[in-house]
């Protein structure tokens, strides 16, 4: 084949003649039952979960009450994403979201690309909600009295980096009591749980559990599924009004003070755990074939979910950093925690409980549209036929859910969470970034039939070569110092837990001798820990910094630099190179501001994500491109006309 053929076009004019003759190629039609209030609900669903009911403790403590800004930042470059989303969605009114819309702009390849980021996405992001669900509803347990053990409610991973690091700390010094709770869990579950011969037996249960649960309702219907999701959207509404209505009352003004403690880089520290408590609207847009008016209701549905639930973040924000200082919420269950902490303690146990439900919520919404996105590309022949089988009776991609429960099943039985989290963002960005690029892309082209939403047109010629200026003048002459150590690749000094952790027992004697000779505050009497040791010199860079250069180890071990420092600067600078070829296209092209805004916004938090994930993402790719020219070039429908 020709290479050009990589590059083949769907247009949708064919694309909605293809809706039209599934029934006929054998694939049933799905049933049409969403409106515009079913979809907004669905993207509540999405949404309000993780955000509310965990990330939002940690963005604060980092923020303090400024985080509001974060979530109002992160909301806007959702907006962003969203506008391009809804005007595809209205031009291509079919499932399988941003992949169908790169197959009109981009071509099969890249539509094959992002269906594949698209899966991962999905899978990843059902895995982090199953994972948290599991820790909340094992939580729930446990204040009933109920104790699991520690391996049967731990992924794999967790259980054997945590024992690392514990023996690790406690070869330091660290006695087990004084380890961290997460640690504890770890520890033990590593030491206690069977094995078989030398491998440890040790898997989240409790997140299979939900998980068999979510697709067995997602097979049985989309009304079925519909009902859930509503029923369980308005259960932690409730509860959310009824956490404002009471801790506004407990509301002290004193301790929005001060109200940006850490800056804007304390700000910003959050915002790859907010933005994953916004990622699911686009999950709305793999519906489009069981909505009754899809062209209207689609980009209404996107565009009411985001508002609401970015009202409802701040709120609950101002509300948190209220009742109680910032510094204090950095927990996992941060509204139990200052319910409990006032001794409300009934209002911690209804929380609790709707924490339970709010992540089932999320992952029902994640779990129905992985297969829809299976569905697509089989019916476009890049995958085998039997993914796109809809159930004569469900009227739901029959197959495809139950593929989707094995694959989201099985790694959420091992795998960490840290590690998913990020996955699913940079999956869910990718997307996002090509959705906008798309649009971008097809804006000036004739002959595309336009849907009933368009996104608001402003010519960006000016506004981004000055903004980009703006952002230079700036950093040289605002923030100098972390600039130029960025462009020199300047070496940066590690902290004390990763220097800690990489010791060996001799290493670990070494440098207990060392700060013991330089201990002025007497931390060594009752446990030798070298963390509180190395820790008491943080405050004072200058006095950490030459404590480090002290100590009797090996400089990799003190210090990152050169390649292993250079390597996690990467993502930002194919951002910025990116932003300048950006910036020439649109005074070039004329380009719409908001879909490049989205582009940029949506690129830049993918560069804050680590080079790891990148590298992990890049793997993922690649395996889909070996799929891709085993099977799915020779049997794509395009090839045959």
């Amino acid at each position: 084949m020709a290479l050009s053929s990589l590059f083949r076009k769907k247009t949708v004019q064919d694309i909605l003649k293809q809706v039209a003759q599934n029934e006929t190629d054998g694939h049933a039609a799905l049933g049409r039952h969403l409106t515009a209030r079913d979809l907004t609900a669905f993207g509540i669903a999405a949404i309000v979960g993780a955000g509310i009911f965990s990330t939002i403790g940690k963005a604060s403590a980092d923020g303090g009450p400024a985080v509001i800004f974060l979530f109002l930042f992160t909301a806007l470059a959702c907006s962003f994403a969203a506008f391009a989303y809804a005007e595809f969605a209205s031009m291509v009114p079919v499932s399988g979201s941003a992949y169908t819309y790169s197959y009109v702009a981009f071509g099969e390849l890249i539509a094959w690309i992002i269906g594949w980021a698209l899966i991962m996405e999905y899978a990843i992001g059902n895995i982090t909600v199953a994972i948290s669900w599991s820790d909340y509803f094992t939580g729930l347990l446990e204040s009933g009295g109920i104790l699991l053990p520690q391996w049967v409610q731990m992924d794999y991973l967790t259980a054997s980096n945590g024992f690392r690091d514990a023996t690790a700390l406690m070869q330091s010094g660290k006695t087990y009591a004084n380890l961290s709770d997460g640690l504890k869990a770890s520890y033990m579950a590593w030491t206690t749980c069977p094995r078989l011969g030398s491998f440890h037996l040790v898997a989240d249960l409790p997140a299979l559990f939900i998980i068999v649960l979510i697709t067995a309702l997602v097979y049985r219907g989309m009304k079925e599924s519909r009902n859930a999701s509503n029923m369980m959207v308005v259960v932690k509404l409730c509860i959310i009004l009824l956490v404002i209505a009471v801790g506004v009352f407990y509301v002290d003004t004193a301790n929005w003070t001060p109200f940006a403690p850490n800056g804007v880089s304390g700000v910003l520290k959050g915002v790859s755990a907010v933005f994953f408590a916004y990622i699911g609207f686009d999950a709305i847009s793999t519906t489009a074939e069981e909505c009754k008016d899809p062209q209207r209701d689609l980009p209404r549905g996107m565009m009411w979910a985001i508002i609401i639930c970015t009202i409802l973040y701040v709120v609950i924000a101002l509300v948190l950093t209220g009742m109680v200082n910032y510094s204090l919420l950095d927990v996992g269950d941060p509204l139990a925690f200052v319910f409990a902490k006032l001794d409300l303690k009934w209002m911690s146990g209804i929380i609790a409980v709707s924490a339970v439900i709010a992540m089932a919520s999320v992952l029902l919404v994640f779990q129905m549209g992985q297969p829809r996105i299976w569905m697509s590309m089989s019916r476009d022949g890049l995958l085998p036929k039997k993914f796109s089988r809809v159930h004569p009776k469900f009227k739901t991609p029959s197959y495809a859910t139950i593929v989707t429960g094995f694959v989201v099943a099985i790694p959420a039985l091992f795998l960490n969470l840290t590690m998913v989290t990020d996955l699913c963002s940079i999956g869910t960005l990718f997307a996002f970034v090509l959705v906008c690029a798309g649009v971008l892309v097809l804006q000036n082209k004739p002959n595309i039939p336009r849907g009933k939403f368009k996104t608001p047109y402003v010519n960006s010629k000016y506004v981004v070569p000055f903004m980009l200026v703006a952002g230079l003048y700036y950093a040289f002459n605002f923030n100098t110092k972390a600039t130029m150590d960025f462009i020199t690749n300047a070496t940066q000094i590690n902290s004390p837990t990763a220097i800690i952790t990489a010791l060996n027992k001799q290493e670990s004697q070494k440098v207990y001798a060392y700060l013991v000779g330089l201990d002025a505050n007497n931390s060594t009497v009752g446990t030798p820990d070298l963390e509180i040791l190395m820790s008491q010199y943080t405050s004072k860079p200058t006095q950490y910094a030459a404590v480090v250069a002290g100590l009797p180890i090996v400089d990799s071990l003190k210090y990152e630099s050169g390649l292993d420092l250079f390597k996690h600067k990467i993502p930002m600078w194919i951002f910025l190179l990116a932003l300048v070829g950006l910036t020439i296209w649109s005074f070039k092209e004329n380009l719409s501001l908001i879909p490049l805004l989205g582009l940029v916004s949506c690129l830049y938090m993918m560069a804050e994500l680590s080079v790891w994930n990148w590298i992990y993402f890049t793997i993922w790719l690649l395996v889909g491109l070996v799929i891709y020219f085993s099977f799915g070039r020779k049997h794509s429908k395009l090839s045959h006309l």
